[in-house]
């Protein structure tokens, strides 16, 4: 046998000693999931809103868009709305061609897009700025999010939920074997897309909306965040 292959052979006969040896000095063990959650109110509302104009021409689109994307802005921090809670999101603008006309090189006109992100803290005033918002030039409301504003104060409480339910497992299930629940052995966050990130879910969850009489426009339901651990006790 070669020297090189018997290297080999031999590196590879150590490297499965070694797994079978790893293996055989775990100890027992019982390995659960626990998930802790945590609703709460949302505190404010994240909207993406914007202007959408066309013009003849390219500048004059442009300037029409900008024109009222400032005016905008402007309502809004007359508003109480903070300058770093008010953010361009898009900006494009293109030309617009017939439709089922072929071979044209001149547009019928062109479109202007911008788009801006704001942030409103004061989710009982949302329905009348969005009233003045459209007073001021706003023609599209591309969507809104809700969300709480110390999210990080939730996200331990729901870690810690998730940990005492991982304990209570474990005891459940070693209690039934006439076994105890020893030291941890092993703890994981668990994202779903991967990594050492923990996992915090969020997802909201509307309330019944408001009768057609009258009243908000909008239901904040609950901002749910969820957290979950993999965890593995030493039995005793």
């Amino acid at each position: 046998m070669k020297r090189a292959n018997l290297i080999a052979l031999l590196t590879l006969m150590l490297i499965t000693f070694k797994v079978q040896a790893q293996q055989q000095l775990l100890p027992p063990l019982v390995s659960v999931t626990g998930v802790g959650e945590v609703k709460v109110q949302p505190t404010e509302v994240l909207v993406s809103l914007g202007v959408e104009t066309r013009e003849k021409t390219l500048d004059a689109a442009r300037k029409e868009t900008d024109k009222k994307a400032a005016a905008i802005i402007n309502y809004l921090k007359k508003n109480g709305v903070d300058a770093k809670d008010i953010q361009t999101s898009f900006v494009t603008v293109q030309p617009v061609y017939s439709r089922g006309e072929y071979g044209i090189t001149t547009p019928d006109m062109y479109m202007a897009i911008k788009t801006m992100t704001v942030k409103i803290k004061k989710l009982d005033k949302y329905d009348e700025l969005l009233s003045g918002l459209y007073e001021v030039g706003a023609n599209r409301v591309d969507g809104i999010h809700f969300q709480v504003s110390d999210m990080e104060k939730y996200k331990a409480e729901a870690r810690k939920k998730a940990v005492a339910n991982a304990k209570q497992k474990a005891t459940l299930l070693t209690n039934e074997l006439g076994a105890k629940v020893g030291r941890v052995y092993a703890i994981n966050e668990t994202t779903s897309g991967g990594g050492p990130r923990p996992l915090y879910k969020m997802a909201m969850q509307e309330s019944a909306a408001a009768d057609m009489g009258g009243g908000p426009s909008i239901a904040g339901g609950e901002v749910v965040i969820t957290s979950q651990v993999d965890v593995s006790f030493i039995i005793e």
